[in-house]
């Protein structure tokens, strides 16, 4: 039995992996959970889980987690001991360091989730990774742990976990390139004009996919496949010019592998997040699944299409700041957070997401990280420089 812990148990990722561990009776179990201010979903979550220690983002949120246990305590089903109950930056860092945790899941939204996740990687402890701002904003401090202390990283994104999947037949000095594949969103087919007016609504409007509010912006502006392309150099230690982006509107394919011969392999599946966060809860086995089978009967065509830049820009923004370095790609990930925000709150047209990230990038001060503090410091320098340049640009 695999002992777990899970930052951000009550997002998507998190209470997937949560329906994961349901589906494979005995063989784990959760020992401590680290959510939000979702405080009712954690309060289920620990009469389920029982963990042994929860965090909560806030003291007030643990303030209110207490009384809802207390008032739940005595009912039927729930004759059990309360966990330790934790908050803020504290908290999460106690759940990933939980001395029988040996599988942490890094699923909480935000650089929240990045000293935690670094911690537990010091310990040596195997990270199911579904927090983009690890890699992103710290990839090369972070691989540098994962190889320093002996700890495995396994990606639970469905493209990096596509490509590491394909990676298992071949030896990395086979590989000629690795191709990550994009849906294109729900703007794949609309002209910049129309792109331009798009509301949070439209943006919110994925094809395939049902993901949290950011990402979902994300994959409308494609920032989320120059995220990808950032971690995929870091997990799969390549250059940027071996890592190539094509949309796929059908995301069958979940990303492929070109080998020096020419041989390419792709992995396929159904759009179901439950599919990687198990490969990555139980590699290097396979385990048996009923619930994540892709219906051949409803695949039609497998189409492939190269990025329009002019439409999708934030591509192009991502792979600048990569190719730059420093402190770049952690204000990439910190602005464009800052400009999601303000387009969600229709405070920013669409295309102001662009533009605010592009701005700091320019002011942006150069900085070499040493430490995961350097990465913060960094990250609320971008945040700053982000709130004016969307605050110029209000609707």
């Amino acid at each position: 039995m695999k002992s777990i812990a899970i930052l951000g148990s009550t997002g998507s990722i998190g209470r997937q992996c949560l329906q994961v561990i349901d589906s494979d009776p005995g063989a784990f179990r959760v020992v401590a959970l680290a959510a939000g201010s979702s405080i009712p979903v954690v309060a289920e979550q620990i009469a389920k889980y029982r963990p042994q220690v929860v965090s909560v983002a806030a003291e007030s949120g643990a303030r209110e987690l207490y009384a809802v246990l207390r008032k739940n305590r005595g009912r039927k089903g729930t004759e059990q001991s309360d966990p330790e109950i934790l908050f803020g930056a504290e908290g999460i860092e106690r759940v990933a360091t939980h001395p029988d945790a040996q599988i942490i899941v890094s699923a909480a939204v935000g650089v929240v989730g990045l000293s935690a996740t670094y911690k537990a990687i010091e310990l040596g402890k195997s990270i199911a990774l579904a927090n983009k701002e690890v890699l992103v904003a710290a990839g090369e401090i972070v691989m540098a742990a994962v190889k320093r202390y002996n700890s495995a990283l396994l990606p639970v994104d469905s493209e990096h976990n596509a490509i590491h999947q394909c990676l298992r037949a071949g030896q990395r000095s086979e590989v000629k390139r690795l191709v990550l594949t994009a849906s294109g969103g729900p703007f794949r087919t609309a002209p910049i004009a129309k792109i331009a007016k798009a509301t949070p609504k439209q943006a919110l409007a994925h094809p395939n996919w049902r993901m949290g509010n950011r990402i979902t912006i994300d994959s409308a502006t494609l920032m989320n496949k120059g995220f990808e392309v950032i971690e995929a150099k870091w997990l799969f230690d390549v250059g940027l010019k071996q890592i190539q982006v094509v949309i796929h509107p059908q995301s069958t394919i979940h990303s492929m592998v070109e080998f020096v011969d020419g041989s390419i392999l792709a992995q396929l599946g159904a759009t179901d997040m439950r599919m990687p966060i198990r490969y990555a809860l139980t590699y290097p086995e396979r385990v048996p699944s009923n619930d994540c089978a892709l219906d051949w009967s409803t695949l039609r065509k497998l189409e492939f299409e190269q990025v329009p830049a002019r439409k999708f820009p934030c591509l192009a923004l991502a792979k600048e700041a990569l190719k730059r370095g420093g402190a770049l790609p952690c204000a990439l990930n910190a602005a464009d957070e800052i400009a999601v925000a303000a387009f969600l709150d229709r405070k920013l047209s669409f295309p102001g997401i662009a533009e605010v990230i592009e701005r700091v990038l320019e002011r942006m001060p150069r900085c070499a990280f040493n430490e995961i503090e350097d990465v913060l410091a960094a990250d609320a320098e971008a945040r700053r420089l982000a709130r004016e340049e969307a605050g110029r640009r209000k609707n």
